[in-house]
């Protein structure tokens, strides 16, 4: 039986609330008649509280001693001072059946109304306090057979219902909440987590150590990340370059006098390969140029056309299959910041790539010249980089985020050298030139189909020597002849000699070179808007650029 015993739910079943039977129902408990029923609670049992000094309490007995039995057997609880009032008897053996009728008999185990009914003494009044002594038995009792033979420990012989709190079945009080196991869980859990933090610290600092440091038969074996793909984004430098070095070569080039190396990329499936004019220069009528593609193999090639102005040239490879043209780009859209990519030889280190923005646009540059003839000057409305470009980039690819020809590698600015041809061997200081791809292509396609280009002209001839701002015509052309061509568009538009150019489409310009360069950024037959300045007045002519063949 669980009378007595503290229990709790748990969380998993623990009621919600009981609801009273109704008297009808066939699970609701009957009281006893004549009895006073319990107020029913919500939740857990709980022993009822002593009844009052005026209502029967203590020890179980009859209602009324001496009365006929009744058949409900109802008890009641006795005062608990009539526990020490009354006489502990034995509890008399039931009468043997001699033949007699049951009305002379009573019932087995229960008392007859001859005889008292028997008391039951209360647990606490056998057992002696500490420091006391129990009180004695009634001299009619028989005494035990045996002083010292310990009491009998039955669960509930501690079992006191008026006591403060309820008991165990031990005899231990219940902890209350406040005085529950709460603190030393607490404790426990701290421990716990600090051991665990504390074990787990070492154990991965251990690992750690026996992963770096792995000792196997006296070989020191270190970790190492495992095989990943090859593949990146295209978008990345890794992945432009990957598209576009199946597609660029180097070229080495043998003349009479002079060798050099260059870099090219591929045009189309025929073997056509862009570069500059100054790396295949050096073989002249009767040089070899070799082209070295990324598998490894290598080809003969051939001049088709060069322009020593524009400082391009086409070569063509003959017998070679698989050929991957390059996509071109449209230079019009780059914009200073945008990311770019070289890719070249620098230094006879083919497939080396770089990467770097577009620092500046239309930043006008010549090259070339190197032995006085300025037949051999190239001038350039450049795309200015600080992608590195070393000697032997020449004649590669700047290529754009989606790995597209924006433009080819031709300059560089080294530091003690004005900006030049990068066939010396000076190296990068992060200014190199590019030719927009937009003039690249008109000029590759016109040597690839006639093998000259041809160059947007004005009609006049510009005094170099003029340290003045802008650009001024000559007195003299050529040969003697006079300054401003006749018939020449510059006639045609009223320009006279000695006028200053000072602005080309509303850009200024501040010398003949940069003027020669604006110019040559247009095609022949294109509309070009001059700024003058003729004898302390300013104004404005519009002329339509002639067409001259170049060198």
């Amino acid at each position: 039986m669980d009378q007595g015993k503290l229990t709790k739910s748990t969380w998993w079943s623990r009621p919600q609330g009981r609801e009273r039977l109704g008297p009808g129902e066939p699970d609701a408990p009957q009281d006893p008649p004549g009895s006073d029923a319990a107020t029913p609670s919500e939740g857990d049992f709980e022993l009822a509280a002593p009844r009052g000094s005026g209502e029967p309490d203590g020890d179980l007995r009859r209602t009324s001693p001496g009365s006929p039995a009744e058949p409900d057997g109802d008890f009641e609880l006795a005062p608990p001072e009539a526990v020490a009032a009354e006489p502990v008897t034995d509890r008399p053996e039931p009468p043997q059946d001699t033949g007699s009728s049951s009305n002379d008999t009573p019932p087995y185990g229960v008392p007859g109304p001859w005889a008292p009914a028997p008391p039951v003494q209360h647990p606490a009044a056998t057992v002696p306090p500490q420091g006391g002594t129990s009180t004695p038995p009634p001299d009619d009792l028989p005494a035990p057979a045996d002083d010292t033979a310990p009491l009998p420990s039955a669960p509930w012989q501690n079992y006191d219902p008026w006591a403060p709190a309820p008991f165990q079945q031990t005899g231990a009080a219940v902890p209350t909440k406040d005085q529950g196991s709460r603190p030393t869980r607490q404790a426990l859990l701290t421990g716990a987590v600090l051991l665990a933090l504390v074990a787990g610290g070492v154990g991965g600092a251990v690992g750690v150590y026996l992963e770096r440091n792995r000792v196997e038969g006296g070989v020191v074996e270190l970790p190492q990340a495992g095989r990943e793909s090859g593949e990146r984004a295209p978008g990345t430098v890794a992945g432009i370059a990957a598209q576009a070095l199946p597609s660029v070569v180097t070229l080495h080039v043998r003349g009479t006098g002079e060798s050099g190396t260059g870099t090219g990329f591929v045009l189309d499936g025929l073997g056509h390969i862009l570069t500059n004019n100054h790396v295949v220069e050096p073989a002249g009528s009767d040089g070899e140029i070799s082209v070295t593609f990324q598998s490894g193999d290598t080809a003969k090639a051939t001049v088709v056309g060069r322009d020593s102005g524009y400082d391009l040239a086409v070569v063509k490879v003959k017998g070679v299959r698989g050929l991957r043209p390059l996509p071109l780009g449209n230079s019009d859209n780059v914009q200073v910041g945008d990311p770019v990519v070289a890719i070249g030889a620098p230094f006879d280190l083919e497939g080396t790539v770089t990467s770097g923005i577009i620092s500046a646009k239309e930043r006008p540059i010549t090259a070339g010249g190197e032995g006085g003839d300025d037949r051999d000057m190239s001038y350039v409305d450049a795309l200015q980089t600080d992608a590195p470009i070393n000697p032997g980039n020449s004649g590669g690819p700047l290529l754009d985020s989606r790995a597209r020809v924006v433009g080819i590698n031709s300059a560089i600015r080294s530091a003690g050298q004005g900006a030049g041809s990068e066939s010396g061997q000076a190296g990068s200081i992060g200014l190199g030139f590019a030719i927009p791809v937009n003039q690249a292509k008109r000029v590759a396609e016109e040597l690839i189909n006639t093998g000259r280009a041809t160059h947007p002209v004005i009609g006049v001839t510009l005094d170099m020597g003029y340290t003045g701002d802008g650009a001024r015509v000559g007195t003299r052309g050529r040969g003697g002849g006079p300054a401003v061509s006749e018939g020449g568009p510059g006639e045609k538009a009223g320009l006279k000699a000695g006028d200053v150019i000072t602005g080309v489409d509303g850009r200024p310009v501040h010398s003949g070179d940069e003027l020669i360069v604006r110019t040559r950024a247009h095609r022949p037959g294109d509309l070009l808007r001059l700024t003058l300045e003729r004898a302390g007045r300013e104004f404005t002519v519009t002329l339509t650029l002639g067409s001259s063949e170049g060198s």
